[in-house]
C-alpha cells in the first residue's frame, strides 16, 4: 500500500505489462474496500495484443469479427488483475464497455458477459459506449469496473 502525508491509503496492482511503465499508471487501485480498474484489453501475459481486428492505411476498423474473441479475454484480463487484489468478477458492482462497433457487441456482449459472471444475470451495473477508436490499432473492445470487497 502506498499513502502520502494527508492522502488515502492506495494498493495498486499491475500486469506487467509495456504501456503500464510508458504510461506511468496501475491496472487496478483498491482505496478502502473498493477497487478501481483501469480499462482492460485483450492481450496476453506479456502484453502483447491478441484478436486484432485488421485495420486500412488510416488505421480504419474493417472487420469487427473478433469483438467476441476480444471481449472474452478481456474479462479474463479483468479476473486476474482483481485475484491480485483479492477480488473476482462477483465483487464487481459497476463495468463501463467501450466499443468501436455497437452492433458487433451487441450480437455477442450478453453470451460473453453471462459466461465471464457465470450467471444469467450478472448483479453489476453495466454501461456501453460506442467510440470511434480505441488505444491499440483494431482493437474493438476495453472494459473498466468497479469491485467492492466484504466488510
Amino acid at each position: 500500500m502506498t499513502k502520502a502525508a494527508g492522502s488515502i491509503e492506495k494498493k495498486p496492482a499491475y500486469h506487467g505489462a509495456p504501456w503500464e511503465e510508458a504510461f506511468g499508471y496501475a491496472q487496478a487501485v483498491q482505496a478502502g474496500r473498493t477497487i478501481y480498474v483501469s480499462g482492460q484489453l485483450s492481450h496476453d501475459e506479456t502484453g502483447n495484443f491478441i484478436g486484432a481486428a485488421p485495420v486500412n492505411s488510416n488505421g480504419e476498423i474493417l472487420d469487427s469479427s473478433n469483438m467476441e474473441l476480444q471481449m472474452r479475454i478481456t474479462y479474463e484480463n479483468a479476473s486476474k488483475i482483481l485475484a491480485k487484489l483479492g477480488a473476482t468478477l462477483d465483487h464487481v458492482v459497476e463495468e463501463t464497455i467501450f466499443v468501436t462497433d455497437m452492433a458487433a457487441a451487441f450480437a455477442i456482449s450478453g453470451k460473453v458477459r453471462k459466461a465471464a459472471y457465470a450467471t444469467d444475470r450478472p448483479a453489476c451495473a453495466s454501461t456501453i459506449v460506442a467510440i470511434s477508436g480505441l488505444a491499440l490499432p483494431g482493437q474493438l473492445v476495453e472494459i473498466s469496473f468497479t469491485a467492492v470487497l466484504p466488510e
